[in-house]
């Protein structure tokens, strides 16, 4: 029953999509509409500069490592990993926004940090360094997310919160 519930909440929460709210909010286009037609920070940056991207940014990674807090202490740790899949499948197909959202690069950043805050770093760094080679958001992400989804898998069943069951 607490997965079910940590699943349902992940995927609702995923789906409120902070670039498409914040733009709305700042009187701009919905990002889905413009440059990549990708809703997340990037398009949000475009539209609306680096502070603004800032604070989705925040928003989003903010929002997941609370999901992933919450399930490390709910549930057992084999289980976590699919409470971050509800997570950005909501950010991926938002149901508060007709289906269509973001990538979930940053709700995945933000799942992470609390499994695997040296894997968070070190995507963080990848990003950097493969987006100032290549100039491309979308293939430095792809990098992140790779190593991302290797640090989460090192930590493997590793769990930083203890649980009511192991408490």
């Amino acid at each position: 029953m607490r997965l079910t519930l940590m699943l349902l909440l992940a995927y609702f929460a995923g789906s409120i999509n902070f670039a498409i709210i914040l733009l709305g909010l700042l009187g701009g286009e919905d990002p889905r509409t413009k440059f990549s037609g990708n809703a997340g920070t990037t398009n949000v940056y475009r539209q609306a500069g680096i502070g603004w991207a800032a604070v989705v940014l925040l928003l989003d990674a903010g929002r997941a490592v609370g999901l992933a807090a919450l399930a490390l202490y709910l549930l057992p740790a084999p289980l976590v990993p699919w409470v971050g899949t509800a997570l950005v499948a909501g950010n991926r197909f938002p149901c508060f926004h007709r289906f269509q959202g973001g990538k979930g690069v940053a709700s995945f950043l933000g799942f992470t940090i609390p499994i695997a805050p040296w894997g968070a770093v070190l995507s963080c760094l990848v990003w950097v360094a493969v987006y100032g080679i290549v100039r491309i958001p979308f293939v430095a992400s792809f990098f992140m997310v790779l190593v991302l989804g290797g640090a989460a898998a090192l930590m493997g069943g590793a769990q930083t919160i203890p649980s009511p069951e192991r408490s």
